[in-house]
């Protein structure tokens, strides 16, 4: 075995060669490479005779071990490019990730981004959508074969649902297997920038901000065209706060508190500083579920939900990247899968005017939660409505949080005119972008509104954000008229003064775009969130599509049930529904395998 000084200093060497233009016999693989270096030992345990499970615990050890964790690889980058190792992402990001050992290796930011890093041994990152069916007399051979371990709960998603059933139940007393399918954890709540909205909240009366539980019910109604659940939505508004409470008792910080579009109080609740919320909070839920001893499985796939029969849930199929096929028996399924807005075929289906969208989402939201489910005999609702985000950029490949509207930004056209309300509700500001020239737009901010929002310095690093130190050198480095857009600035400022915007009636007007340097980024619509999905109770059960009754030991939350946001989620709602009902979805399936 070499040292981890030799291997890092070959990597480099072979790395700067390849750079250069240096001819070698390069491998083809990794696998090649390190053979070369010191056999299939230098990352296998041969006397295991292959990989060690689905997570390659210690083939990813191994990599660590030699070339640093993300923290070191991403401190010896150039300060000036986009680190690949400087991450957003949340838990113990697995070096195989990207780097693949027997194939070629991806750049697994590119299912988001398109940075170009041209990576040893790469290839191109690619995914293509496989039903979960799609090997039927396989996955028959393999429930044949028998159970391979026990459980008390499965839970299917490591998002925010899923680390929120998972933190639920075995703090009920349930053992717990959690597995994703993808090779990070987080789904779409890692990517989440906005808040959490929450009414009642002790961050709210800290600031004096006078909210009811009941304005955020009617909110939310209004939002989603009063075609929610109503059960469901009191359910999210009632527990919100206390949400906010058991996430502060876990560490999390939510006292930085803002408004999203559709609101009527400040109610998004964030990190001090505006950072983003999501993967604060997914990482929180994370090390909370590892710290409680919950069997996380990555690479993991569930192609199919066992019933014994008369409809019981008796347990999971699951396809093992590595392992391949074997059942799981649990007494109880929480689905916490998240949606299908990645899947463009499937959204296309249900909105036509959305075919050939880009999305926000994680590249694993392609519906399998909702498969699994509607073999199971679920009913569903809602999957017709499904939402575009306005704040898409379309250089950086990622979703520009509401928040940065909610602290004060406006959106011009082409010609450097205003033409909508910014925090009007998503559905309303997209169908306006739509409509302007290039079908996209920009938001136009300046320092205060930067120093206001930590999410913002994010944005920057992806040199995505163009500054001017003037309004009108701003102009010029977006084309955009100089006159108007000092015009349309200097109107906006006079409403803020005023306190109303007799233009567009903007209810919130924090603050004037008045301190240089000013700043802009090219935002347009890209499918965000399914409001639809799987049928849910109050209590997180999953109702049959057939009877209309709880299927017995299945229980879903998050963006894969449908109900709570109607035709349309309003901005912050998203992580109050996955932790509110993450967390009964967990405390249920918990009770239920304790009573069966």
């Amino acid at each position: 075995m070499f040292t981890r000084k030799i291997q890092k200093t070959a990597l480099a060497m072979l790395i700067s060669g390849a750079m250069a233009g240096t001819a070698y016999a390069a491998p083809e693989v990794l696998a090649d490479f390190h053979g070369e270096m010191g056999g299939c030992d230098s990352c296998h345990v041969s006397d295991k005779g292959g990989v060690t499970n689905d997570n390659l615990t210690h083939e990813n050890a191994q990599c660590v071990s030699c070339h640093g964790d993300l923290k070191e690889l991403a401190a010896a980058a150039p300060k000036d490019k986009v680190s690949p190792h400087k991450s957003h992402l949340i838990g113990e990001i697995a070096c195989t990730s990207c780097h693949k050992g027997h194939e070629k290796s991806v750049t697994y930011c590119d299912a988001c981004h398109s940075f170009g890093f041209d990576m040893p041994f790469g290839g191109k990152w690619e995914r293509k959508f496989v039903p979960v069916d799609a090997d039927k007399a396989a996955q028959d051979k393999a429930i044949a074969a028998g159970v391979k371990e026990t459980t008390d709960v499965v839970v299917i998603g490591s998002g925010g649902a899923g680390l929120a059933a998972a933190v639920s139940a075995r703090d009920a007393g349930a053992k717990v297997i959690l597995l994703e399918k993808e090779p990070i954890p987080g789904g779409n709540t890692k990517l989440a920038a906005g808040g959490m909205n929450a009414a009642e909240t002790k961050p709210q009366a800290k600031l004096g901000i006078e909210d009811k539980k009941q304005i955020m019910i009617d909110d939310t109604m209004k939002g989603g065209r009063n075609i929610n659940d109503p059960e469901l939505v009191k359910v999210l508004a009632n527990n919100s706060s206390d949400s906010i409470d058991w996430l502060t008792s876990m560490g999390a910080d939510m006292t930085d508190v803002g408004r999203m579009g559709g609101a009527s109080v400040n109610r998004s609740h964030r990190p001090t500083g505006g950072a983003g919320v999501g993967a604060h909070v997914a990482q929180v839920l994370w090390d909370n579920a590892v710290k409680r001893g919950t069997d996380i499985r990555l690479n993991s796939r569930v192609v199919r939900i066992l019933e014994d029969a008369s409809g019981k849930v008796t347990g999971v199929l699951v396809k093992g990247e590595y392992t391949g096929y074997y059942v799981i028996k649990a007494d109880a399924v929480v689905i916490a899968a998240g949606g299908f807005a990645k899947n463009n075929d499937r959204v296309a289906k249900y909105d036509p005017k959305l075919k050939g969208f880009k999305a926000t989402n994680h590249p694993g939201a392609t519906g399998d939660g909702l498969d699994v489910a509607l073999q199971a005999g679920a009913a569903t609702r809602d999957l017709e409505y499904i939402q575009a985000h306005p704040t898409y950029s379309p250089a950086g490949g990622v979703m520009i949080t509401e928040a940065v509207r909610g602290n004060g930004a406006i959106v011009v056209n082409r010609d450097g005119n205003r033409f909508m309300n910014e925090i009007t509700t998503r559905d309303k500001a997209s169908a306006a972008i739509l409509q302007q020239k290039g079908e996209s737009a920009y938001l136009v901010f300046d320092d205060s509104i930067r120093k206001s929002l930590k999410a913002i310095e994010g944005y920057v690093h992806l040199n995505i954000v163009k500054e001017g130190k003037t309004i009108e050198d701003l102009a010029k480095q977006l084309d955009v008229p100089a006159a108007e857009l000092a015009k349309t600035v200097t109107s906006y400022n006079g409403f803020v003064k005023s306190g109303k915007d007799t233009q567009f009636e903007r209810p919130n007007l924090p603050r004037e775009i008045a301190t240089a340097p000013f700043y802009a980024l090219e935002i347009a619509p890209a499918v965000h969130h399914t409001m639809g999905g799987i049928v849910i109770d109050t209590k997180a059960e999953v109702k049959s599509d057939k009877t209309g009754k709880p299927i017995e030991g299945l229980y879903a939350a998050g963006e894969v049930t449908g109900g709570v946001h109607g035709a349309n989620r309003l901005g912050g709602n998203a992580i109050s529904d996955i932790v509110t009902y993450g967390r009964i979805a967990g405390a249920s399936a918990a009770k239920y395998a304790k009573d069966h």
